[in-house]
């Protein structure tokens, strides 16, 4: 029996903070795949590999974890005074399934030089040398990013010596600034705020595990968080203490539920396995010291809190950058568990330990009609470029 060539389709690999993925140009995708829906989640599932149920994503461009098993489509944007339009796909991988309800934060660092090299951005506004700015419209949430992207004859500025912990080799720097980033509503039905339940911290009645104070806060992405004390932990736990254990993930599972309804993200914990992506549950606890996951020793006087947050089920490796954004939030928000954690009080910025390191991360905060909102996180991250050229997939993949 004859079979169809492969697809070849023009993609690029990129690094973007903590996590890589396969990026997309929107007109260099088969026609089919270019609009939401089947055509266009069967394509990416099928370049990351998924779904594999070996969990290894051995016939894909996925890397079998939460932090690479991901896709990004750019185009330039239709939307006033901004460059690009930047959608997001968190690939399942061992289901058939593409989250698209959230943002990734690193991801979003990468954005800007993939414009920038794949001419999507006006070149009138692009320097030779210094710093382009790239205005992105972050299409999952509705949101604006500022992404500030070093520039150095003519050409982006890859190399350099910013350092960032999780990633092995430094790097020139990014800005990356979110406007406005806390969500208004939620496109499934969530409920308008920053706390969506009109209150710092809730109680959380979770079959298995018991009644948890959590602050529930959509910022940057939708986050619970959780004492680390109250479930067992110490803040300064590594992957292996976690992901190891079927038991221990099942109940940060029945957490992340309890909270995705009570934040109206979802009408029923049933719902929860069709939404992984959202929302994100992470525990916290006051600073201590550590050894990160390199061997590096963090010392307590380095951080203002211990963070570690889960990703599509798994205890991440180092910090989602979305996930940083709702962390730096909350730490400047008196009275959530974040701030407690931090040891209380007004701030501007935060810098927490994360299983690969620290990370600080800047938030302006302020009180609206008696509301609480936010007006802009910044963060230093990095992105390069892996592999450029074709990714293939074989043709029956899309339907005619």
């Amino acid at each position: 029996m004859r079979h169809p060539p492969q697809l070849r389709i023009p993609a690029v690999y990129m690094r973007g903070g903590t996590s890589k993925g396969v990026f997309f140009r929107l007109d260099d995708l088969p026609e089919a795949a270019r609009a939401p829906g089947p055509a266009r989640d069967a394509l990416l599932m099928r370049v990351i590999g998924s779904p594999d149920p070996y969990g290894k994503h051995t016939d894909g461009m996925g890397g079998a974890t939460s932090s690479t098993s991901k896709c990004v489509i750019v185009a330039r944007s239709a939307k006033a005074d901004h460059d690009v339009d930047y959608l997001y796909g968190q690939v399942s991988i061992d289901s058939a399934f593409v989250d698209w309800s959230g943002n990734c934060g690193n991801l979003s660092t990468a954005v800007g030089p993939f414009a920038i090299m794949r001419g999507l951005v006006d070149p009138a506004r692009v320097p030779a040398d210094g710093t382009a700015v790239v205005r992105v419209w972050q299409a999952n949430i509705g949101k604006t990013i500022l992404v500030h992207v070093p520039m150095a004859g003519g050409e982006v500025q890859e190399t350099g010596d910013f350092e960032l912990d999780g990633v092995t080799f430094p790097s020139a720097e990014i800005v990356v600034e979110f406007l406005d980033p806390a969500d208004e509503g939620d496109a499934d039905g969530g409920d308008a705020g920053m706390f969506p339940t009109g209150n710092l911290v809730d109680t959380l009645d979770v079959p298995g595990v018991g009644s948890l104070q959590a602050t529930m806060i959509n910022a940057g992405i939708p986050t619970v968080f959780v004492r680390a004390g109250d479930i067992g932990y110490t803040g300064a736990e590594l992957q292996e203490a976690i992901n190891g254990d079927a038991q221990a993930l099942l109940r940060f599972e029945a957490i992340r539920a309890q909270a995705a309804v009570r934040m109206g993200l979802i009408a029923d914990v049933a719902d929860a396995a069709k939404r992984q992506h959202t929302p994100k549950v992470a525990f916290v606890a006051p600073p201590a010291d550590y050894v990160a996951s390199s061997g590096k020793r963090i010392a307590a006087s380095e951080i203002d809190l211990l963070v570690r947050a889960l990703s599509m089920g798994k205890l991440h490796h180092a910090m989602m950058g979305t996930a940083a954004v709702a962390i730096a939030t909350a730490a400047s928000v008196p009275g959530t568990l974040v701030s407690e954690a931090a040891g209380g009080g007004a701030r501007e910025a935060v810098r927490f330990g994360h299983p690969s390191g620290t990370l600080r991360v800047g938030a302006e905060v302020a009180q609206a009609d008696g509301q609480w909102v936010v007006r802009r996180a910044v963060m230093s991250r990095s992105a390069r470029v892996l592999m450029e050229g074709a990714v293939r997939v074989p043709a029956e993949t899309l339907p005619g």
